[in-house]
């Protein structure tokens, strides 16, 4: 594995997504999954301070707060390498992204951030704004790396010229949509980028959006509480195909989809450690095994290709 420094390289392989912590989840259950994923030896967790807003009655920071009273109850922040965002909240501005970390960090009860994100590139702020306020934090030690996420190639790579220009902390990992499903978003520019640069690939909508978990059939009512984010195209010959290919080597291995589906992603170029989240822990066993779980050759090949069919590309 590439050198990504002492933050990334002791990250679990399977990131513990926090998106639905006080959203399709009660902290009680929060609190249950958390433990299942510690006690498996997770220690890498997402959020954002903009989870989950779009749920009635909450403001933002919901997650983060959920997270924050689980390390303080359990006593192991030091375990625990925790990842947040900036940015659709309140922008991406200096003096937003200051602001934000310190709310942040309230909110998970730290005094530091593992790794913070950029959850947008506003193209209105300028980046040495943007870069230099991270670099204040980094500086600080408010947090330990900083990463971006919602960057085209393009801006990526000019944000890492004036970092370093400026001498600004370096972003260290991107957070792109890339599932086997859905590819064309990150696969070419982005990904040869990350490779060249040498950041760390930490995909989001990893299961595309319950897709590939398997639990979406033709004819069938799935069982989900996401409304909006949920997988809601159409069943055609190309997803029939990709969902086949999946079931047949899940079956070979004696595991569920969505675990062959991430260690197809944990597989590819460039990628540190997908991001998924689990309403139970019952669903959260179902995807835990992809930390081991290793694909052939053959097997990783079939699934390239009947993702590439399923995406037209």
């Amino acid at each position: 594995m590439p050198d990504y420094g002492p933050v990334l390289n002791e990250v679990f392989p399977l990131c513990l997504g926090g998106n639905i912590f006080g959203w399709t989840i009660s902290q009680e259950e929060s609190f249950a999954v958390l433990d299942a994923y510690a006690a498996a030896g997770g220690n890498f967790i997402d959020t954002s301070d903009v989870y989950s807003v779009w749920a009635e009655g909450n403001s933002g920071g919901e997650s983060e707060t959920i997270i924050g009273n689980w390390m303080q109850e359990r006593g192991n922040r030091d375990k625990i390498i925790v990842a947040t965002k900036v940015g659709q909240l309140g922008g991406v501005s200096g003096g937003a992204v200051r602001k934000a970390a310190e709310d942040s960090l309230r909110r998970l009860q730290v005094d530091h951030i593992d790794l913070y994100y950029t959850h947008i590139d506003d193209p209105e702020v300028p980046l040495e704004d943007t870069l230099g306020a991270l670099d204040e934090l980094f500086k600080a030690g408010k947090v330990r790396e900083i990463a971006a996420s919602g960057y085209t190639a393009e801006r990526l790579a000019l944000a890492l010229e004036v970092s370093d220009r400026e001498g600004f902390a370096r972003y260290r990992a991107l957070q792109p949509h890339y599932n086997l499903l859905e590819r064309d978003a990150y696969e070419g520019d982005l990904q040869d980028l990350c490779e060249r640069e040498g950041l760390a690939c930490i995909p989001f909508f990893s299961l595309a959006r319950g897709f590939l978990t398997g639990k979406y059939r033709p004819g069938q009512q799935a069982d989900t509480k996401r409304g909006n984010f949920a997988w809601t195209d159409e069943w055609d010959e190309r997803s029939l195909a990709l969902i086949g290919a999946l079931d047949e080597i899940a079956a070979e291995h004696g595991v569920k989809v969505g675990a062959v589906a991430l260690a197809w992603l944990r597989a590819q170029p460039t990628v540190l450690a997908p991001i998924a989240s689990a309403r139970t822990v019952a669903q959260l066993e179902e995807i835990l095994p992809m930390a081991t779980l290793e694909l052939d050759a053959g097997e990783l090949a079939r699934l390239t290709d009947a993702g590439a069919l399923a995406t037209g590309a």
